[in-house]
């Protein structure tokens, strides 16, 4: 699928779209994503700012799509964990950046090119658009060359 398809569909996706998350930009090579979150009247938490749970959501499947389609479909790439730090209170909308290099890409390939698993933290600043950062959030990938694509 295109990236501008899929970005598409993502915007359309219920816990995107209710939720004021919009993907802006999905770069043709998938080396590149960014999203933004709308502060609204229907997702701000009890103190009248951004929502924990759409903080965390608007970031969550951005590395795995990214590695998934830069590495190909040889490899599996599964979320494994993650965590996010609230630094600040989000009081207007904020935005996320994803940038996966070709040398990442490469550093994965090589890492799981003997058919072991490989575990990688990827990190993401969530900021308003004059940059004051509200959360940090960092994601586990879970790499591993499919069994038919190893070296016998």
């Amino acid at each position: 699928m295109r990236p501008a398809t899929f970005r598409r569909l993502l915007n359309l996706w219920p816990p995107f779209l209710f939720n004021s998350i919009r993907v802006q930009h999905l770069a043709q090579d998938w080396s590149e994503a960014r999203v933004v979150l709308r502060l609204r009247p229907w997702n701000r938490n009890y103190v009248r700012t951004q929502f924990g749970g759409n903080l965390f959501a608007m970031t969550d499947p951005f590395w795995m799509l990214l590695a998934m389609h830069r590495l190909g479909s040889d490899y599996y790439v599964w979320d494994k964990a993650g965590a996010i730090d609230f630094v600040a209170p989000g009081r207007e909308d904020v935005y996320a950046s994803f940038h996966l290099t070709e040398a990442m890409a490469d550093e994965l390939r090589a890492a799981a090119a003997g058919g072991e698993k490989v575990l990688r933290w990827f990190e993401t600043e969530v900021a308003t658009a004059s940059g004051e950062v509200v959360a940090r959030v960092r994601k586990q990938l879970y790499v591993r060359l499919k069994p038919r694509s190893r070296a016998s």
